[in-house]
């Protein structure tokens, strides 16, 4: 007896209830419309920097779009610095430069620095930050400021290397700081260029000319050149 008294327990026990339809669609709005105001809120001021609601800006998540290249007023002029084959030997008629700069990229901050090359004009470069950023080095073309070139995507705390312009344009680096403490950057080049422009966050545009390299000394003073000694 007592164990169909136990059978028949089993039998008789109730089903879990299922949510209602009315239930399950308060459910589903509910999960849609958070997913939207995170999409709006969030997702979009940080991926894609759009701030439709101004929440982005507000909360301090939205990411400034780079600065177009195309709109700043670079000087352009080959002032010798278009390479001539001979053989093996690139020869310049314009004068070799070398330049040295820092940086302190403040948190979550971004900088572009490039340097004017022609085509085919060559640059030696070293760089080291005391963090880890995100880094791209890439090229805007003369002819086509929009057709972007990228030539190393990588995050990176430092990079040493040698680059020859495939086209005439403004080739150099991207740096973004995705961190909550400022990075300190320097960078040191060479090469056959004659001006340089920094982009940063806030739109502002900075160019400068790069001044020569210290010419070797001669070996013989002018009177002497001239007289022949």
């Amino acid at each position: 007896m007592g164990r169909i008294a136990i059978m028949n327990s089993n039998a008789m026990a109730p089903e879990p209830a299922l949510p209602s339809p009315r239930k399950l669609a308060v459910a589903c709005l509910t999960s849609l419309v958070v997913a939207l105001v995170l999409l709006v809120t969030a997702v979009l001021p940080v991926e894609y920097g759009l701030d439709p609601l101004g929440t982005g800006r507000m909360l301090g998540l939205l990411r400034e779009a780079p600065v177009d290249a195309a709109a700043v007023d670079i000087p352009q002029g080959d002032q010798g610095l278009t390479p001539s084959l001979r053989g093996d030997v690139a020869l310049y008629g314009g004068l070799y430069r070398t330049d040295a700069v820092e940086f302190v990229i403040e948190p979550y901050d971004y900088l572009e620095f490039k340097y004017r090359l022609e085509q085919g004009a060559a640059m030696l470069f070293s760089w080291a930050a005391d963090g880890t950023l995100i880094h791209e080095f890439h090229g805007d073309p003369d002819a086509n400021p929009q057709d972007v070139r990228s030539y190393d995507k990588s995050d990176k705390s430092m990079a040493n290397g040698s680059f020859v312009a495939p086209v005439t344009g403004i080739h150099g680096w991207f740096w973004e700081n995705p961190g909550n403490t400022p990075i300190t950057l320097r960078l040191a080049s060479s090469g056959f260029y004659a001006e340089a422009v920094e982009f940063r966050s806030d739109k502002s545009r900075n160019r400068r000319d790069v001044s020569p390299a210290p010419m070797p000394a001669s070996t013989q003073s002018p009177a002497s050149a001239q007289s022949g000694e």
